[in-house]
């Protein structure tokens, strides 16, 4: 056979035509080369169709909504839909696994549309012996009753009642519960704190487990409208929280923080079973009516400011903080640390430089206009620069030229963590004070400004002036809208978050010059109408609108130094005839110390104007003769103008520096027979109070002012004076020698700071 194949093979070549075989000679190579071409194209073909079926069989599912017919979303990605609809099962073969990654929870937001969405308010609670949960009941019964009056009371649907020792706790705190469509929910946790173990305890490592746990989002429980915890506690076991009062609720607030995604629509209340509970808890219903009311309009809980809805603890928030201060940051325009000066001059001794903007000049020197100018020029154009860089810095700037910024001791007021000074001075709580100026520019550019020489500065008014009831509702409303953002910063007192949205106080000194604006006594005026107090700080440079301003319940001057040659190297003024003003200036307050409390303000910075200074301090004293006299060292803000004006770190003097000059001050205002005393002090803002002992009334200081006296002086329309509204003895805690921290506040320490205090 083999034979037979040889033959016929050789027959076959032997037959064709001798062309061809010498065609396939010469024309073999490129024949071979193009079939080889084709055979990969083909392969390749059929490799891309491959991968479209299964991209398709990946996307149906997703693509159900779109066409006439329904897809089973719970298909497997190894099924297929065929031409005729029906399933088809795949071939043979190991099945292709084929996923996307999934959203994480807290990347989703939980919407609500008004038109179409219902809340649902569940209320948990934990009790022992029956308290909590007759609460509890009575909550939900009046949330109830309450949203049946409402315009539309279907959108808050009745509240449910559910007991946290009963409830399967991974139905609603690993993710929340699958009610019907269109239906969001909304938390109340009323939480009792025991020393002994109890359900909470298991609630809690739930929370904790939840959390930590790998296979599960860390915030699952992102898609809630809100949350909002009110805690029991009983401060006469338990006087404070570090101690344990409310203990427990704090904890339920800071995991429920974690998982939601920092959804806390209202601080944490916290009641003393044996006083205030009542109160405390009123306060906490009536500031979650009002978020559910917002949600119901669809605003959602608002937006925040840095640091507001963090879910960390606020201890660790503030440790994290200082670690970042620590860090030697970039040579980038606009950036400086601020800190507080006792916090600074106790750590840090170096003479690091940072950068910062350069102030924006407006000056005409040779202006003596005294009139205002009728002009349409804004002093703060929203395009310019200085604009941008206010508002990054956290200010409302309302109008033209006004602005509204929110202190740091509001923050710290409404955390517990105490008051500026003003608290220990003059009575003022710093979660009720609103700090303002109705003008932007100011005639100085001092070394050690807070304000990163970013606000304009100018000689003479030359801008559009806004009518002061613009400013007036427009800083109340920027003020309120930042009081509202910082309720989920952690550790916010509930009652001190609803006392806090009644402005009380106001505190014209923010930046620039607030007697600068030309309508300040018409702004002074509507504030008094509401009866919230003025304090007013002006830089002793505009003598005319000083002699003209009208009754404020605290008048401060800017006494930054002793002689002509200091206040030129720290003020910077840029009026030429300065040293005039100023003298001019202290001569009017003389002449209005009996019918204002008039203040001097002394800010020491070391190197510039201590050494060698308190008897020219005791000269402008005697010249002035105020009220009461301020000594505070200066808080170093590190920008390029104060490093390029010689200011650095090592100008910041120490606590004890401060009450080594105090005490200097008032032994040379002995010597000239000047009645004055150490009064009161707040080590922690580095800071002295000196008193005329006009205020000092059977042997105990008066520097608290009485402000409903004040009220009642102003609408009465008779001359009156400052011992006409002299308020309560200064307390204890306050005098001199005792710190000035108000024991009733829980004080903060930075790792390794203590308090420092000068005796008496």
């Amino acid at each position: 056979m083999a034979e037979n194949s040889s033959s016929l093979s050789s027959v076959r070549w032997e037959t064709l035509p001798a062309e061809v075989l010498q065609i396939w000679h010469q024309y073999r190579t490129p024949i071979i080369v193009s079939l080889t071409v084709i055979l990969v194209a083909l392969r390749t073909l059929h490799i891309l169709r491959n991968r479209n079926k299964q991209e398709l069989d990946r996307k149906l599912p997703l693509l159900s909504s779109a066409g006439p017919k329904s897809v089973d979303t719970n298909r497997t990605s190894s099924e297929r839909v065929g031409e005729n609809g029906n399933t088809e099962k795949p071939q043979s073969g190991p099945k292709r696994i084929v996923g996307k990654k999934l959203a994480r929870a807290s990347m989703i937001s939980a919407g609500f549309s008004p038109a179409t969405d219902k809340i649902q308010p569940l209320v948990f609670f934990s009790s022992l012996g029956g308290m909590t949960e007759a609460l509890a009941t009575k909550l939900s019964q009046e949330l109830d009753v309450w949203s049946e009056t409402l315009e539309d009371p279907s959108t808050i649907l009745k509240s449910s009642l559910l007991d946290l020792s009963y409830i399967e706790q991974d139905d609603y705190f690993v993710s929340p519960p699958k009610g019907e469509p269109n239906t969001s929910y909304f938390y109340l946790l009323l939480v009792p704190t025991y020393n002994i173990d109890t359900t909470l305890n298991n609630f809690l490592e739930n929370l904790k487990e939840t959390h930590h746990d790998f296979r599960i989002d860390t915030a699952p429980l992102a898609r809630l409208l809100g949350f909002s915890v009110f805690g029991f506690g009983d401060k006469e076991g338990w006087p404070t929280e570090d101690e344990g009062f409310c203990s427990q609720a704090a904890e339920v607030d800071k995991w429920m923080a974690k998982l939601t995604a920092r959804k806390r629509a209202f601080p944490l209340g916290m009641g003393d079973i044996k006083s205030d509970w009542k109160t405390r808890l009123a306060e906490w219903q009536d500031g979650l009516q009002n978020v559910l009311l917002e949600i119901q309009k669809g605003n959602g809980l608002g937006e925040g400011v840095p640091g507001s809805g963090d879910a960390e603890e606020s201890d660790v928030e503030e440790e994290e903080e200082e670690l970042d201060s620590k860090k030697v940051p970039k040579k980038k325009a606009g950036k400086s640390t601020l800190d507080d000066v006792e916090d600074l001059g106790g750590s840090y001794r170096g003479s690091g430089e940072s950068t910062g903007p350069l102030a924006i000049d407006f000056t005409t020197y040779g202006s003596k206009a005294k009139t205002v100018e009728n002009t349409s020029r804004e002093m703060v154009p929203k395009t310019s620069p200085t604009y941008a860089s206010l508002t990054k810095q956290g200010y409302t700037i309302v109008g033209s030229h006004s602005g509204v910024k929110i202190c740091r001791w509001t923050k710290s007021a409404l955390r517990g963590r105490g008051s500026c000074y003003k608290y220990s001075f003059y009575g003022i709580k710093s979660h009720l004070c609103m700090e303002t100026t109705p003008s932007l520019s100011c005639s100085n550019k001092c070394v050690f400004c807070w304000r990163h020489g970013t606000n304009p500065v100018g000689t003479t008014w030359r801008w559009k002036v806004d009518p002061p009831d613009l400013i007036f509702n427009g800083v109340k409303e920027g003020h309120y809208k930042k009081i509202k953002m910082l309720k989920g910063v952690p550790g916010v007192r509930a009652e001190r978050f609803a006392e806090a949205m009644q402005i009380r106080h106001c505190a014209l000194s923010l930046v620039g010059e607030p007697i600068f604006y030309p309508h300040i006594n018409e702004f002074l005026a509507m504030l008094h109408k509401e009866r919230i107090s003025s304090f007013l700080v002006c830089n002793a440079q505009h003598p005319d609108e000083l002699a003209a301003l009208d009754h404020v319940t605290q008048l401060y001057v800017s006494i930054d130094a002793s002689n002509k040659d200091s206040l030129k190297k720290i003020d910077r003024p840029l009026h030429r005839d300065f040293w005039e003003r100023f003298l001019r200036c202290l001569d009017i307050l003389r002449e209005k110390r009996f019918q204002q409390r008039t203040v001097f303000r002394l800010t020491l910075v070391k190197g510039f104007n201590i050494e060698d200074e308190a008897e020219g301090y005791a000269e402008l004293v005697a010249r002035g003769l105020p009220c009461f006299i301020e000594v505070k060292g200066v808080t170093f803000c590190g920008t390029s103008t104060s490093a390029g004006a010689g200011l650095t770190m090592q100008n910041v003097p120490f606590y004890e520096e401060v009450c080594e000059f105090v005490h200097a001050l008032v032994a040379a205002l002995e010597r000239r027979g000047l009645e004055y005393g150490i009064a009161a002090e707040h080590a922690h803002s580095c800071c002295v109070l000196l008193g005329s002992t006009r205020f000092k009334i059977e042997g105990k200081w008066h520097t608290l002012i009485g402000y409903e006296k004040f009220f009642e002086c102003l609408e009465s329309g008779e001359e009156f004076g400052p011992e006409d509204y002299v308020g309560e003895p200064t307390p204890e805690w306050a005098l001199w020698g005792n710190g000035g921290f108000d024991p009733r506040d829980e004080r903060f320490y930075r790792k390794g700071k203590k308090a420092v205090t000068c005796d008496g």
